[in-house]
């Protein structure tokens, strides 16, 4: 099984404004332009999303991951309003089960879920699109209680629009 992140990050370090809004992201929008995104979500056979980023995609007027396996990390439980499951247990419990389901590569989205697969050791790839803004505050992708780990660097490319994307190894 392979776990994965894709997600867009502000320079200094935020995946979402205090309150979750996300609206900083439109400048980088462009037509016809998805920076790599629908090729890594046709990679993906499943998801594993925190509650937060689970409700942001629930708003949205079309249900963004149809035809996938979908689990939404959180301590609440939940109605499913798209057969999503909901799960409260350990990240790598819950990889070993999906792997018993047969799936094989999972994006993982959401940053305390991301921040719990990577302190379990679960992450293989991590894919970072560096939005150019400073925020200067909101909901951090990562934060203190990590552990070290070493990246290396697999792919690095650039767009007009100034974000950079970065793709790295993790382990």
């Amino acid at each position: 099984m392979r776990c994965s992140v894709y997600i867009a990050v502000s320079a200094d370090g935020f995946i979402a404004r205090k309150d979750g809004g996300i609206d900083w992201l439109h400048p980088v929008a462009q037509e016809g332009e998805d920076y790599g995104y629908q090729a890594f979500f046709d990679s993906v056979d499943g998801l594993v999303l925190g509650r937060k980023t689970y409700e942001v995609a629930a708003s949205f007027e079309a249900w963004p991951y149809a035809g996938k396996r979908c689990v939404v990390l959180s301590h609440r439980g939940g109605e499913p309003r798209h057969g999503e499951e909901f799960w409260s247990g350990s990240p790598a419990v819950l990889v070993e089960k999906l792997r018993g389901e047969g799936l094989r590569h999972l994006y993982v989205d959401g940053g305390e879920v991301i921040r719990q697969f990577l302190a379990q050791g679960l992450i293989q790839e991590l894919t970072l699109s560096v939005i150019p803004i400073l925020l200067g505050d909101g909901l951090p992708l990562f934060g203190p209680g990590g552990r070290e780990q070493r990246l290396e660097l697999i792919s690095s490319r650039s767009w007009p629009t100034g974000l950079a994307q970065l793709k790295y190894r993790v382990g």
